[in-house]
């Protein structure tokens, strides 16, 4: 079982996916599944890093969480790229220097859904957790 840290962690990505579903506009929606997503990984971080205490020093230096998960959680390396991809964009969207398309914003609500259940199943969460698809992956 996880930590309650990373636990809490995937309760917030949860509740940020359903922000980001109920958003009408795009760009709102493409940042909250963003950041969904972004707990999500924070959640796997926080709770792998405290399993290992002695994993070999990194030849760089780690400037995020997509880093950091691909560092203790090499199975969602795929993931991190994505979303450390995306980072750029979602940052830009933020601030509204970037319209973010319907399309763009649904795929990345799809993305983050996928994302968080994962995690959540790698946790150890429970199974009544991990229902995501039927909420968020049809989206509107």
């Amino acid at each position: 079982m996880c930590s309650s840290e990373a636990h809490d962690l995937v309760r917030l990505a949860i509740s940020g996916l359903g922000t980001s579903a109920r958003e009408s506009d795009p760009t709102r929606r493409y940042v909250d599944a963003q950041l969904a997503a972004l707990r999500a990984a924070a959640a796997m971080v926080a709770d792998r890093s405290t399993q290992t205490s002695t994993l070999p020093a990194p030849r760089a230096r780690v400037t995020n969480v997509w880093q950091l998960l691909v560092r203790f959680a090499p199975e969602l390396a795929e993931w991190a790229e994505l979303f450390n991809y995306s980072s750029e964009k979602r940052a830009a969207a933020s601030s509204g220097t970037v319209v973010v398309t319907t399309r763009e914003a649904d795929d990345s609500l799809r993305d983050a859904a996928s994302f968080i259940s994962r995690v959540a199943r790698l946790l150890g969460l429970p199974a009544r957790q991990l229902d995501l698809s039927a909420q968020f992956l049809a989206v509107k």
